[in-house]
């Protein structure tokens, strides 16, 4: 039987080598900036479309609950992140918490960057310092009058929210939980294809497997390995593709914002990195879930994305 102090060396060692680790090749400079591209975090805080300046603060992002914003990151001391320490970012991405106290509505996805690793949110704090401050104010989110109180948000932290920086699973090799980290806490995948209850909490029992209410009225995909409603007929290697090209099997293109995010992250990520993500997807219980507004059912032998 392992001893304690056994034990915790192993899961130490699991964490040093299933964490995004920078290439050989690759400074702690660049890793941030590799973190910052695999997170998609310029999508949220430039308001790229406008020829907005970089991480001052990002396009409306229309859900049902609301249209929220995404804030100044930049090192401004005014209106961005220039009067913040690394504590103050690492909780709010731990806790999903500004410096005041205040509670960020879950739109910042923090249940996700929650699970990242203390070494890469130091990584992506020193790449944030480094940009150029840009001094223009954020824009108020737009919201009903009975989701403004930010007190409520306790509440919704209490049912849906789980801190804690992720931890790799003993059972699995290192890319199946390489893929993990990817996919679960800095991609944040299921942020976009997990279906959402009426207070705006994830549905566990449909995680990953897609949405009709997606961010500015899209939908999302189920990318569970179903056969009928998921990825389930897709290969590992069509994946791969997938992330990196946005070609998917019968030679179609991704379009709207799966096309920008694989442009400005999964495109971005290595070889090695998006194989990790095929291996996790395709090893996750398959989920029978729909997605498509129009209620036709897939031609037979086929599934919903017509493969």
């Amino acid at each position: 039987m392992a001893t304690p102090r056994a034990t915790f060396i192993a899961g130490a060692t699991l964490l040093a080598v299933f964490a995004i680790p920078a290439p050989a090749a690759e400074t702690p400079r660049d890793h941030g900036d590799y973190l910052f591209r695999a997170a998609g975090c310029g999508g949220c805080h430039t308001d790229e479309k406008n020829h907005g300046p970089a991480l001052a603060g990002g396009p409306a992002i229309k859900t049902p609950r609301g249209t929220f914003y995404g804030p100044n990151i930049s090192p401004d001391p005014a209106h961005g992140l220039g009067r913040w320490r690394e504590v103050d970012f690492i909780r709010a991405m731990r806790e999903g918490v500004r410096p005041d106290g205040a509670h960020y509505y879950p739109s910042f996805p923090y249940a996700s960057y929650t699970r990242l690793t203390d070494d890469d949110l130091r990584a992506l704090w020193a790449y944030l310092r480094r940009q150029p401050p840009v001094a223009q104010p954020n824009r108020p989110h737009d919201l009903p009058w009975y989701l403004r109180p930010r007190s409520l948000l306790s509440t919704w932290k209490a049912l849906y929210f789980t801190p804690g920086a992720w931890q790799p699973r003993p059972d699995k090799d290192e890319t199946w939980n390489r893929g993990a980290y990817l996919v679960e806490a800095v991609t944040h995948c299921g942020e976009c294809h997990t279906p959402r209850d009426a207070l705006g909490g994830p549905q566990r029992a449909l995680h990953l497997a897609g949405t009709r209410d997606g961010p500015d009225d899209s939908v999302v995909p189920n990318i569970t390995p179903d056969r009928k409603t998921g990825i389930g007929r897709w290969r590992k290697s069509e994946i791969v593709e997938y992330l990196a090209s946005g070609m998917t099997p019968e030679g179609d293109f991704a379009g709207d914002v799966m096309a920008e995010i694989i442009d400005r992250s999964t495109s971005r990520l290595t070889a090695a990195d998006r194989e990790a993500i095929a291996v996790y997807l395709l090893s996750l219980p398959p989920v029978e879930h729909a997605t498509r507004k129009e209620k036709q059912k897939p031609a037979p032998g086929r599934d919903e994305f017509g493969f």
